[in-house]
């Protein structure tokens, strides 16, 4: 039987679970995520895993840190003056807002604290410095 190897198209079922059991993410419900193996299209743990499964094998693994979305960043949480916001926005805490990165990419940040003077935003990714375990099951190579 075909294992999936590096440049296969690949369908996977999925569910994602922090360290304390808390799902994440899951295909559950939904079409299975596809994916080019070995292109960067999701995290390198990820990667690593599916690479040499076989169709309808399934597997639990855990991918640290640094094979998933890496540790946290201090850098990353930046403080903004009001003065700096647009008028019209009212931001709140956990609110997901979309800003223009330094090379004209759209960042995805979150407010983590709003004052009178100045919102806290934070541009790391939700799952950094979260070691990930996902249940995983190869659906269709091709």
């Amino acid at each position: 039987m075909a294992q999936a190897k590096k440049g296969d198209r690949v369908k996977i079922h999925y569910t994602g679970k922090l360290t304390n059991g808390t799902v994440f993410d899951s295909s559950a419900g939904r079409e299975p995520l596809e994916f080019t193996l070995g292109n960067g299209q999701v995290i390198a743990g990820f990667d690593e895993a599916v690479n040499g499964m076989q169709v309808g094998e399934a597997k639990s693994i855990l991918i640290p840190v640094d094979k998933a979305y890496g540790l946290r960043n201090d850098q990353l949480v930046m403080d903004i003056p009001r003065s700096q916001v647009p008028p019209d926005l009212d931001p709140q805490v956990d609110q997901q807002l979309q800003m223009g990165g330094p090379n004209g990419e759209v960042v995805v940040v979150k407010v983590v604290k709003v004052t009178d003077s100045a919102i806290t935003l934070d541009a790391n990714p939700p799952l950094a410095g979260e070691d990930l375990n996902f249940d995983i099951e190869l659906v269709a190579i091709g």
